[in-house]
């Protein structure tokens, strides 16, 4: 049996050694850092809802991501069909669907998950891609005006919102 490749990288977390076979191949970068191209999910705490999509190469580029429906009950996204083929899926339920996350310096009570450019991960073939999605809907939800969803219930807004 064949063991996986692993590497020490630098990243937002300290160094850390990951297994080359979860890296996942970004061919368009993301929004901003469209010359990045490999990218590692790392967890931040094991029972947190957020986790870190880390840069392979540099370590200065790590962006807070979370899954969208751990927070909300619908977030439906568009994904064209060229999108679809260069994710080699054939159905949305074949990807991970993951936000960013925006935290103001000093101010955690303001963290959003921004909505308005879903990151799109096929797991198989460790291929993502980040999809603008249309201007319908709101383009952020504070996090801190949402209770985690529950399975099969609905997402309630928090009274202190």
């Amino acid at each position: 049996m064949a063991r996986n490749k692993e590497i020490e990288i630098n990243t937002r977390l300290g160094r850390r050694c990951i297994d080359t076979d979860k890296v996942i191949r970004f061919p368009r970068g993301l929004a901003g850092f469209e010359d990045e191209q490999s990218f590692i999910l790392l967890q931040i705490r094991h029972e947190a809802p957020l986790l870190i999509l880390q840069s392979v190469n540099n370590p200065q580029v790590g962006l807070l991501v979370a899954d969208p429906y751990s927070f909300l009950q619908s977030y439906p996204v568009l994904v064209g069909d060229a999108e679809q083929k260069l994710l080699q899926i054939e159905r949305m339920e074949d990807a991970a669907i993951l936000v960013t996350v925006s935290i103001p310096a000093g101010e955690p009570e303001k963290a959003a998950l921004n909505l308005t450019g879903p990151i799109v991960i096929n797991h198989k073939v460790r291929i993502g891609l980040q999809v603008p999605q249309g201007a319908e809907g709101p383009s952020q939800i504070n996090m801190h005006s949402l209770k985690p969803v529950e399975p099969g219930t609905e997402p309630v807004a928090n009274s202190e919102a």
